[in-house]
């Protein structure tokens, strides 16, 4: 065996059929469209079209919606990090963030911030800095000697104040809200009810 006497096996590479060549190759004239009709033409695209029948994407029922400001977080569960320290892929030592992490193979890329699911378990102490965790995920790390700092909180701070000093320039008071749990909070109808009592 020499390498000018390597082939493929016999099948494995099949030439592409030019169509439209003559009528030598069957494939002539009409180039295996057929004759006239939409299908014969280009730029056709009626995928999902039931010859004007309501079509399966329109008898079923809405459902959700696309939310076109959400964050794509690349997500990560707890053993995915505990087989990348066993492979020594993962350093423990230090804050680990979103950067560590594709370097280590255990994501592919950060999107807009990473989120830790619980599923699994560590053994090492983690010191975690994420967009956000999962409330197992944070009591898994913890009871490890870890700990989790979420971004998300500090950038739900930081957005919260910024409104409260745009509403403070403009001389905007934001109105009192009632304590959660209140039992002196009534409804507007349970107020409009006991007056016409």
């Amino acid at each position: 065996m020499k390498l000018n006497e390597i082939r493929d096996n016999e099948g494995a590479h099949k030439k592409r059929m030019r169509v439209g060549r003559g009528p030598g190759s069957g494939k002539g004239k009409t180039a295996g469209r057929g004759v006239k009709g939409q299908k014969s033409r280009t730029g056709v695209a009626i995928g999902g079209f039931e010859g004007g029948q309501m079509p399966l994407y329109m008898r079923m029922p809405k459902r959700g919606f696309n939310n076109p400001n959400a964050l794509k977080l690349a997500e990560v569960n707890l053993w995915r990090l505990q087989d990348a320290i066993d492979a020594g892929k993962l350093d423990v030592k230090g804050e680990i963030k979103g950067d560590a992490l594709v370097a280590a193979g255990v994501i592919r890329r950060v999107k807009d911030g990473v989120r830790v699911l619980g599923t699994g378990e560590v053994k090492q102490a983690l010191n975690l800095v994420v967009w956000s965790a999962t409330s197992g995920a944070i009591k898994a790390i913890e009871a490890a000697g870890g700990s989790v700092v979420q971004e998300r909180i500090a950038a739900e701070a930081k957005a919260a104040a910024l409104v409260e000093k745009r509403n403070a320039a403009k001389g905007k008071v934001p109105a009192p809200k009632a304590p959660r749990g209140d039992a002196n909070k009534v409804s507007a109808r349970t107020a409009r009810t006991a007056a016409k009592a």
